[in-house]
């Protein structure tokens, strides 16, 4: 069975990682970990892009040689993504062999089957080296790029091999109209459709007299342009051109910022069908994270400090403020303020609390032991619609509105629990009730850690397991259909989100 295989962009080798990059990886690790929930395989592949200019820059003033310098960010930022949990099963580094063996073969099939489709020329133009692309009148104001305002641009002129772009706008632009190439969420398609009905040129994809970079196949001191290059990651991570490849590809999602639509979303699908391959079926562009209204970017020197917002309250709870607050589709801000607000509504006083309360009593009252179902709750009649609505919106990667089912269900239990007063039932002697009202409470958890997990895996596993459930809730969808407790013994679990100490 072929994988779902999912990417990331690849970073640049040239600093620390930044919120930026974390909402990223945390949204498509939240889009993996759905889809082993319902038992599919899944191939995640995340990496670093180390042959940019930049890059080498940066390695010559920190003074070590260049792959000392890729290898120690590689490092970093593998390192930080585990931390925050992500689940990726593949690591690529455009400096691993595999990569270079991968793009030489794809250039050359593309040479093969249209032997027009590269030729020389001299390209001349302002070129951004924090976005390693020459840029045109729209990118431009006041000679800065827009993406970078704090770099001047720099004329360039070389002699350069093309790519004949232009002849492939009618093929890519007629696959995102038909829906054979999704470009998502519809305020990005529409943008890259713009881009294709003003029509492409041919792009420069070989640099002369830069030595950190994969040599230009047949030729003798050029190196391949890095965004060409680059993008071919998704490509040699399959193992392409040895066996097996076909196996994973194509993929079926590429999770991108918007700033970069125009090179998976043009240019990809244009190298892809001159090499007769099939495109990815989807690219998904997401916002930015802004801090002060301005996008969070090393590069731009207003990068918040990752290890710093993930040691405020733990990094399930970043995760969940960058997917539930953020959001994965149109820019959002980051602030301390706002990150401390929901981290008590949501998840201390929320999701938190109600596992506390709810588990005690089960304890208490039952000797932690999960009642039979007697019927059906209005709880339980809420748990359903929350686990169908959530499955809407992880299905269309709208992991806000999934996010906010969990929190409705939360506030739908609190006020269950007010309104049914297990205590009092206790008090009466009204043990069917009881029994009722209990298993209910139980059923909604075990929606809560199965439907929490791709969101907070660390959290959604200790709830998992305060509920008697063995191994993790991967592959446990099931259970958030139809919940199967009675009988279970429980466990109050440690607090989940325990409360800042107050300064």
């Amino acid at each position: 069975m072929k994988p779902y295989y999912l990417t990331t962009a690849i970073d640049y080798s040239n600093g620390d990682p930044h919120l930026g990059h974390a909402l990223e990886k945390v949204g498509a690790d939240a889009i993996a970990r759905w889809h082993r929930l319902r038992g599919e395989p899944v191939r995640f592949l995340m990496g670093m892009d180390e042959h940019a200019q930049k890059v080498l820059q940066a390695a010559e003033q920190a003074g070590v040689a260049p792959q000392v310098w890729v290898d120690r960010l590689s490092e970093r930022f593998d390192s930080t993504w585990k931390r925050l949990h992500c689940s990726h099963d593949d690591w690529i580094q455009t400096t691993e062999p595999r990569h270079a063996k991968g793009v030489a073969a794809l250039i050359e099939r593309i040479r093969e089957r249209h032997p027009d489709a590269f030729y020389d020329g001299e390209y001349e133009g302002l070129y951004c080296i924090g976005c390693e692309e020459f840029k045109s009148g729209s990118q431009v104001v006041e000679m800065r790029c827009i993406e970078h305002p704090s770099r001047e641009l720099v004329p360039t002129k070389e002699q350069n091999t093309f790519f004949r772009l232009s002849a492939w706008r009618d093929a890519v632009l007629a696959a995102i109209q038909a829906g054979q190439f999704r470009v998502e969420p519809a305020i990005r398609r529409n943008e890259v459709l713009r881009v294709l009905e003003d029509g492409l040129l041919d792009i420069s994809v070989s640099r002369s007299r830069l030595p950190w970079g994969v040599p230009f196949p047949g030729t003798a001191d050029q190196t391949v342009y890095v965004w060409f290059e680059a993008l071919m990651n998704y490509l040699s991570a399959t193992g392409f051109p040895d066996a097996g490849w076909d196996e994973i590809w194509p993929a079926d999602l590429h999770v991108v910022g918007k700033g970069i639509t125009r090179f998976h979303c043009a240019i990809w699908p244009a190298i892809l069908m001159a090499a007769g391959l099939p495109l990815p079926r989807m690219v998904w562009a997401h916002g930015y994270v802004q801090w002060g209204g301005a996008k969070v970017s090393k590069s731009e020197g207003n990068a918040v400090s990752l290890d710093l917002a993930i040691d405020r309250h733990g990094p399930d709870a970043l995760r969940w403020f960058l997917l539930r607050d953020v959001g994965f589709e149109n820019d959002g801000d980051f602030t301390f303020e706002r990150f401390d607000a929901v981290y008590d509504s949501d998840l201390a006083n929320g999701i938190g609390n109600l596992a506390s309360r709810s588990l005690a009593m089960i304890e208490k009252y039952r000797a932690g032991v999960v009642p039979g179902l007697l019927g059906q709750e209005s709880l339980d009649v809420a748990g359903e619609s929350a686990v169908h609505a959530y499955k809407a919106a992880m299905a269309a990667i709208d992991l806000k509105v999934a996010a906010q089912q969990i929190v409705n269900l939360v506030t739908e239990a609190n006020g269950y629990i007010t309104t049914s007063a297990p205590w009092g039932l206790a008090k009466a002697g009204d043990d069917a009730r009881l029994d009722a009202v209990l298993a209910a409470l139980a059923h909604c958890l075990v929606r809560l850690a199965v439907m929490a997990s791709p969101f907070m895996p660390e959290k959604s596993q200790a709830l998992w397991a305060a509920l008697g459930q063995g191994g993790t809730p991967e592959a446990a969808w099931a259970m958030a259909a139809e919940p199967r407790l009675a009988g279970v013994k429980v466990a109050k679990p440690e607090n989940l989100f325990p409360k800042p100490p107050t300064p």
